[in-house]
């Protein structure tokens, strides 16, 4: 047994610790067909840059998670990994490498993927070392990349597999397109804002009927050069007779159609709409149905591609320019102000604009349908179970997944076309001709959508297309822990994915928490730059308190703020734990003994025995059903309150007493305790408890192996439970009328319990001690009537019994009149001064409200100090 450091110090110990945990192996699952595997797979954090709060919250829900399973004996592999994170990764590269003087194209694709290898060399490096600072014990030995060989591997089966199957075609659909990113993107990506805009009205002239217009309502003029029909809706009466006439289209000259489709609202706008099929997915739709031509305007940089005067004008400058143009045409009717949501990329914020152009998609209609029953039949369940309406909400009407990307890191998509005839084929090697003209044959220069390999992540990390031990074992796994703006991104792709694949949900439980807030409630970003690195609070206060700062409070699902006062809290608190075990161990040292029966244990023993006992049972529910929070704030009240300020305080008279016969059975009760303590804290504050742990006893040789506590029946005591928390409540109230009255603790006082109940008696009669210790009793004296009872004792009162102090031993009357009677003159003065400001008209006419509400709270605060003043005087004077 090692005595702890006078001083907690986190940076001293975290390290060497980890290191040790690492070296030990600790964090690594096998195969283990002699226990119940366990199993998490992280979230691959992107290889853009460093961790965030998100970041740490979530890691730090699951390392409590896979700590628990671990002690509890299943077999626990945390899976961890790193996302390319496509377009994230590209931008970045790009960046750094303008910075250069360096553009992407000259170093070809080849080149280019060579530093973009170096890049997730380095920020992989980077995250994996800070979820070391955090504590995360992932398997660190079975660390992937959703690029590495096994999940390429994997992700060019699936494509191929379902490309099979007819699930994943190629074809022109309307898709979202970055113009900054120049890369189409997923509906899950498009993130949609409320913006200020405007509806142009612009005349669209009849055919052949000089000074006849349709007038149509938009908040894209620019997009006129691409309408090919303007619809109305069958039933509005309005326009019946304009079906199927021609309209000549402002500023070009093209003439389109008047068709009839019921997708028009009558009631809104103009009931006129115009319909351009390659820029809008509505008006796709429509113009699929009346089998219309489908114009592409615009550039993959956003610029016009029509021939003629805005030809290579980007999109808003045509804008302005036709508006001009419609408006000296007398065309335009009126501008109005409009607000709507506009589409824009969740990466670079740049609005998206919708476009017809050819991609490969995966058919979701019957992908969709599995995943949907999985909810619904229970083989999948989230945390809280609302969130299972977001899922559905989603998979409800989900339209086909744009899955190709117009970049160049990311898994190239395995189709190749002939250069002579441009024969596709999709095959897991590259022919070596055409099949059907034996001409050259050139790869698909797109990539999939990052999410296409992350939605294989379960299963492509344990080896799977292949048959692996680790994957018949392992999978499916257990618990996926994630926030909830990342429902629709990942979770229902994996779920999809996994039971197309496997024929298995990849996880039964999805646990779902918050975003991580400022303190004022806002979103951490950079743009308000309020984001607060977690390595910081580690540097500072330790991982430890980070982590408790992160699950005090948590509830699944819930957003939570962040506050430095609660890192401070947290920081306190391993200081009383540190504290608290350094005395105990010092004791232990004194006077060593780890032997104790049960007959040897006094009240306040059984007692503590007792609630760790049930703390046990309770914590073990809780965190079965996810309530890591309120786990947390259970063994925290019970280690600050219960064992530090109660029973740690019961117990120093016996420590200090080497005649006590009962001192033996203290020492193993503290010691007991302190050990199933530091059980039920591990998995929120592994490195403290670790350190404690192994300075405490030699049994186990580390607390991440240890056995978790468990409820044992021979542990439970009622009567002593009861006993104690009557004595409790008695100190409290002896405690309460000392407060109230001013008397310092070094003021010893007798104390005299009266009460008729015989039990109550022979509790007190048999706890003294806990009254000289606890409430600062010079003597206590235990009856069953008031009588040699002064009149002047004051008393406190607690169910079927009363609790008498002489007064004098409680306050040198001489002195408390003198400053009881300074107070009462300080106060005298400050109610004249309150009561001539509130009866001064001047000021009450001139000053300001908040000035006037603050002087009668004065006034209120005053008057009820001096009545209490009063009162107090009124005793004394007696």
């Amino acid at each position: 047994m090692k005595e702890l450091e006078k001083t907690y110090n986190p940076a001293a110990i975290e390290g060497r610790l980890y290191e040790k945990w690492l070296q030990k192996k600790y964090f690594h699952a096998e195969v283990n067909k002699d226990k119940k595997p366990f199993t998490i797979v992280m979230p691959p954090p992107n290889v853009t840059g460093q961790l965030h709060m998100g970041h740490a919250l979530d890691n730090t829900m699951q390392d409590i998670l896979i700590r628990y399973k671990r002690m509890q004996g299943f077999e626990a592999l945390w899976q961890p990994g790193t996302d390319h994170a496509a377009i994230a990764t590209e931008v970045k590269v790009i960046n750094k490498l303008k910075e250069e003087g360096i553009d992407k194209h000259d170093l070809g694709r080849e080149g280019f993927l060579k530093k973009a290898w170096e890049w997730k060399e380095e920020y992989e490096d980077r995250i994996v070392s800070q979820l070391h600072k955090i504590g995360s014990s992932a398997d660190w030995d079975r660390q992937r990349f959703t690029m590495d060989e096994g999940c390429s591997k994997a992700v060019q089966e699936v494509f191929i597999k379902l490309y099979e199957k007819g699930y994943i075609y190629k074809g022109s659909r309307i898709i979202n397109w970055c113009p900054v990113c120049q890369t189409s993107i997923s509906d899950a990506e498009v993130e949609h804002e409320e913006q200020e805009g405007f509806f142009w009205h612009i005349n669209y002239p009849i055919a052949g009927e000089e000074g006849r217009f349709v007038e149509i309502a938009t908040t894209r003029p620019e997009t006129l050069l691409g309408d090919t029909a303007v619809a109305v809706n069958p039933e509005d009466e309005r326009y019946k007779d304009l079906i199927g006439k021609m309209l000549k289209l402002p500023l070009t000259d093209r003439e389109i159609p008047v068709i009839a489709d019921e997708y028009v609202d009558k009631e809104f706008g103009t009931g006129c709409v115009k319909i351009t099929p390659a820029h809008d997915p509505n008006d796709f739709e429509v113009g699929r149905r009346h089998n219309l031509k489908e114009i592409c305007i615009m550039n993959d940089d956003a610029t016009i591609s029509v021939p003629g005067k805005y030809f290579g004008m980007d999109r808003y400058e045509a804008r302005k320019a036709m508006v001009e143009d419609l408006k000296a045409q007398g065309l335009l009717v009126k501008v109005v102000p409009h607000s709507h949501n506009v589409g824009t990329h969740d990466r670079c914020g740049t609005t998206v604009e919708p476009m017809v152009k050819p991609q490969w998609f995966v058919k979701m209609d019957e992908m969709a349908k599995p995943a949907v029953e999985a909810l619904k039949n229970r083989q999948l369940k989230f945390v809280p179970e609302s969130f299972g309406k977001t899922y559905l909400h989603w998979l409800d009407g989900i339209r086909d997944w744009c899955i190709s990307r117009q970049l160049w890191w990311g898994h190239r998509i395995p189709a190749y076309y002939c250069k002579e005839c441009g024969e596709m084929v999709v095959s897991r090697e590259k022919p070596c001709s055409c099949p059907k003209c034996n001409g050259a044959m050139i790869q698909d220069e797109d990539t999939l959508d990052t999410w296409f390999s992350s939605a294989l992540w379960p299963f492509s990390t344990l080896g799977w297309p292949e048959k692996t031990p680790e994957m018949d074992y392992f999978y499916p796994t257990d618990v996926l822990v994630t926030g909830y703006d990342i429902i629709f991104f990942w979770v229902i792709r994996m779920v999809f994915s996994g039971l197309e694949q496997t024929g298995k949900s990849p996880f039964h439980t999805v646990l779902i928490h918050g975003l991580v807030r400022d303190s004022q409630g806002r979103k951490m970003s950079k743009s308000l730059g309020n984001g607060i690195d977690p390595l910081e609070v580690i540097d500072k206060y330790g991982a430890d308190a980070l982590r408790m700062t992160l699950m005090t409070g948590n509830a699944p699902g819930n957003d939570m703020r962040f506050y430095w006062e609660r890192v401070e809290a947290s920081r306190n608190f391993a200081n009383k734990v540190w504290n608290a075990s350094r005395f105990i161990i010092m004791n232990i040292e004194k006077a060593p003994s780890d032997k104790a029966e049960l007959k040897d244990l006094t009240m306040a023993d059984k007692w503590i025995l007792s609630k760790v006992n049930h703390l046990a049972k309770d914590v073990t529910d809780n965190m079965d059903k996810y309530e890591l929070g309120i786990a947390l704030q259970k063994v925290y009240d019970f280690i600050w309150e219960e064992f530090c300020d109660w029973y740690i305080e019961m117990v120093k008279p016996r420590l200090w007493n080497d005649e006590d016969g009962t001192k033996a059975a203290a020492i193993w009760t503290l010691k007991t305790v302190l050990i199933q303590s530091l059980k039920l804290l591990h998995p929120f504050m592994p490195f403290i408890t670790e350190e404690i742990f192994c300075n405490l006893q030699e049994a186990e040789e580390s607390i991440m192996v240890s056995q978790w506590p468990e409820y044992k029946e021979q542990w439970n005591f009622a009567d002593e439970e009861k006993a104690v928390e009557v004595i409790k409540e008695a100190v409290r109230a002896i405690r309460n009328v000392r407060t109230s009255m001013n008397v310092p603790p070094s003021k010893k006082a007798k104390v005299v319990v009266v009460s008729e109940n015989q039990e109550l008696l022979n509790i007190f009669e048999n706890s003294k001690v806990f009254f000289a210790t606890l409430g600062y009793a010079s003597q206590v004296e235990i009856q069953k009537d008031k009588s040699g009872i002064g009149e002047d004792a004051v008393s406190a009162v607690i169910p079927q019994a009363n609790i008498y102090m002489p007064f004098a031993e409680l306050v040198d009357i001489e002195k408390e009149l003198e400053r009881l009677k300074a107070e009462e003159k300080k106060l005298k003065g400050e109610l004249a001064r309150v009561q001539g400001m509130l009866n001064n008209e001047k000021f009450m006419s001139k000053a300001p409200e908040a000035k006037i509400l603050e002087e009668r709270a004065k006034l209120e605060k005053y008057t009820q100090m001096m009545e209490q003043v009063k009162d107090r005087l009124s005793q004394l004077e007696k």
